[in-house]
Formats: C-alpha cells, structure tokens, sequence
C-alpha cells in the first residue's frame, strides 16, 4: 500500500494513521498482535526509522504496547470468554488464537473443604494454576478435583486443560457446567499473583462440572483481570 509522499504530513504520520484505522476496524484480532517492522517497512517502502516514529506514536496514543521478545499488540487486547459453549478455562483462550499457557502454582492432595466433601468424599486435589496471555497472567485457577488428580505429574499438568485431564484420568466426558460471574476483592497473595493492584476488584468465575454419569468432575474459582477480560453470551428470539 503506497504513501502519498509529497503530502506535507510525514509519512510516519501516514503510517500511525493507517495503522490506527486498522486497529478500529478490528483488522489485528484475534490476537490484536501488529505486523513486525520490516513487515510494515515492505508494505509501506519505508526505512525502519519511519516504521519506529509511527508506533511511537500509535505508542504514545495509548493505542499499542510493545512486549519485549513477543512483538506489538493492541494495548488492552481483551480475551473474549463465550461462555454458552463448554470448553475449559485454558481452551476458551487457545481456540482465539492466543498464545496462551499455564504455569503450575499448587498441585497437592488435601482434605476437602466441608462444603465440598458431598462432592468429593473425605479428600481431594487442589489445583491452582496461572492462566498466561503472551506471558503475561490474566487470570488464576483454583480448582478441586477427584483425590486420584492429584496424582498427575507437573509437566502434564502445565500442558493439559482440566477438562482434557479429568477425561484421561477418569475415563470419562464432561457433559454440562453449572457457571457464576461476579466480582470482589481477593487476598493479596492472588492479586499479586496475576499481577494486580492489591485493592484490586477482580471478576470471579465460579465453575461446577459434571462428567456424563452425573458425578462431579470439579469446582473451580478463576480470579480474572477485568481489564483483559470479557464475558460473552448468545441469545436467541423465541419463536
């Protein structure tokens, strides 16, 4: 895509204002990752010190923020969660195109919370886990599960969704998902964690799962940064 280059307005004015119709438009989703400079630098025939003065600009607009080691991004990008379609935590992210991952805080074997022992018996498993975005944490996962999860080595723990967990270990499907959002100060040691500010107001999702026999499969907490985060839900007309 050309310049007009004998406009009197800098060509990395140019640029910034392309780029900027471009994030607007939705051109960068559903990543919200830009192109690389030498890829802005063909498309534009330009030197990388005019690319550089363009996103400064975007930059300094508040429109971009740059990770060191991982590229350009959207400021803000925010994950979108369609919570009327059953998938994991880890999947919801994955199946946007992110790059997301998990990083294992706690997995151990405990005594199950009274609320939960009508669930999971005498004992269960504590799962906690970091949820990253372009590793930065969006959100943490605290999960109970069957006694016989905790049992799993980390590494598999760290590269497999809960429900693609419960399904090998347990020899079973999940079949329906009961779901509560809301939102509430957390202690300090979560916020802190997924690297928010320490009064900060966190969405809480709240998560019961059923395998397709009718037992419990898990109870899950997921503390979630607002900023990044969006739940959204489909409706119908009733006929």
């Amino acid at each position: 895509m050309s310049l007009i280059r004998d406009n009197p307005v800098a060509m990395y004015l140019q640029i910034a204002d392309r780029l900027r119709r471009e994030v607007a438009e939705g051109t960068f989703e559903p990543s919200g990752r830009l192109p690389s400079e030498s890829q802005i630098m063909e498309r534009f025939n330009v030197s990388r010190v005019t690319v550089r003065l363009a996103l400064d600009q975007l930059d300094k607009d508040g429109l971009i923020e740059r990770r060191k080691g991982k590229g350009t991004f959207v400021a803000g990008k925010q994950v979108r969660h369609q919570i009327d379609t059953l998938r994991s935590f880890h999947e919801s992210l994955k199946v946007q195109g992110f790059d997301a991952t998990m990083r294992i805080v706690e997995l151990t074997a405990i005594e199950t919370p009274s609320a939960f022992v009508s669930l999971f018996g005498a004992k269960c498993a504590l799962l906690e886990r970091l949820h990253l975005v372009d590793d930065e944490p969006i959100a943490m996962g605290r999960s109970f599960l069957p006694a016989v999860m905790s049992e799993l080595d980390l590494e598999t723990v760290e590269q497999r969704p809960t429900y693609a967990l419960l399904r090998d270990k347990a020899g079973a499907d999940i079949a329906s998902a009961d779901i509560a959002i809301g939102a509430r100060a957390v202690p300090s040691r979560i916020s802190s964690l997924i690297g928010a500010a320490t009064d900060a107001v966190l969405l809480v999702l709240e998560r019961t799962s059923y395998f397709d026999h009718g037992a419990c499969a898990e109870w899950s907490e997921f503390f979630i940064r607002p900023e990044r985060y969006k739940f959204v839900l489909g409706s119908r007309m009733s006929a």
